[in-house]
């Protein structure tokens, strides 16, 4: 077995023994390549004290061969009442954690019945691998890195082509292209140009709005390089800001410069997003700050650790997540600005470059 697989699969036998749980069916499709390169669309990994095996139907098996060599291929087919009891009786199998947060409740009926069949126990589970992978591997962190530099080239680019009269989703279409020409692969999430009393809805979507002069245009992209993410947020005026303006931006790179050089490894993301949220209550925009201050990336666009109210992760070495505080003024617009950063000794590194 490969040694990145080794150390990912030993890793999670350890968390299962530490729950005592005998093997886990992952589900989850990150979770799955993750273990074991599999970028298939369809199976499911086994994962017991010493077997590793991949279950895929015939559309997928030889996909699975070349892209999962560490791994026994059990050939599936029809519904996984039909194929469970046979591949858990193959290795002997009592107990079985499965990834409760990806599997639907008509999924889960129909384990319930293979598990009966199969006289095994169903122990749910939750976070498991997650946790794994929100401590970042040297070659995950190039990877994301990559990514970074094509999307902070694109802001280089939208500075460039950017004016009035351009419409959200002319811009969205150009910084798609831009992205693609320069290597991404398929894009993380999709593309936000939310421009005047638009930008006031963290996740507007591109419409047909044409960019007007003196407003406030948030542009939120990321691009992929090797199944690796980015994400990276700018507000942009074209023409003169206004004090509103001014003030709503100045507050959230505030809020956002205070975040960077204050977190430090061993807080929670609780501790953290109070750090920039501070800064915006005490300008009096508290009420208008409305998500969490950060997210981990990698393979999703979002996963752990959570940077937000009530989160009790604690950040670490090795793990990479976004620092993305805002202001969002209903009728007027929003503010945001996001970069990604890396925690290396104790401290966070930021990644993204782009201009601020």
């Amino acid at each position: 077995m490969s040694s990145k697989a080794s150390n990912r699969i030993q890793k999670l036998r350890q968390a299962l023994a530490a729950k005592e749980i005998e093997a886990i069916l992952i589900s989850q499709p990150e979770n799955r390549y993750y273990l074991s390169g599999f970028a298939g669309s369809a199976g499911f990994l086994l994962i017991t004290p010493k077997n590793a095996v991949l279950a895929t139907d015939s559309r997928y098996t030889e996909q699975a061969r070349r892209e999962a060599p560490d791994y026994e291929i059990f050939r599936t087919g029809g519904d996984i009442a039909r194929w469970l009891p046979d591949m858990a009786t193959g290795v002997n199998l009592r107990q079985l954690g499965f990834e409760a947060a990806d599997i639907t409740l008509a999924s889960y009926r129909q384990m319930s019945g293979a598990a009966k069949k199969a006289g095994l126990k169903l122990v749910p589970t939750e976070g498991l691998v997650e946790q794994i992978r929100a401590v970042k591997e040297p070659e995950e962190i190039e990877s994301i890195t990559r990514a970074i530099e094509i999307t902070d080239a694109a802001i280089e680019y939208i500075g460039d082509i950017i004016h009035t009269g351009t419409s959200e989703k002319e811009l969205a279409w150009e910084i798609e292209k831009f992205l693609k020409e320069r290597g991404s692969d398929r894009l993380p999430f999709d593309i936000i140009v939310a421009s005047g009393n638009n930008s006031a809805l963290p996740h507007a979507r591109p419409s047909s709005r044409t960019i007007h002069p003196g407003e406030p245009v948030v542009i939120d992209i990321g691009a992929r390089f090797e199944g690796y993410g980015s994400d990276l947020s700018r507000t942009i005026c074209t023409g003169t800001p206004d004090d509103t303006f001014n003030r709503a931006y100045n507050t959230v790179l505030g809020a956002q410069l205070a975040a960077i050089a204050m977190i430090q490894e061993g807080m929670t993301g609780d501790e953290a997003d109070r750090l920039a949220r501070t800064v915006i209550e005490e300008a009096g925009y508290g009420e208008a700050f409305g998500h969490s201050l950060g997210h981990g990336l990698g393979l999703a666009p979002h996963e752990a650790p959570r940077l937000g109210p009530g989160s009790a992760e604690t950040l670490t070495s090795g793990m990479v997540f976004t620092i993305e505080p805002g202001v969002y003024l209903a009728g007027w617009g929003g503010v945001r600005i996001e970069d990604t950063v890396v925690m290396e000794g104790g401290k966070i590194r930021v990644l993204s470059q782009a201009r601020k």
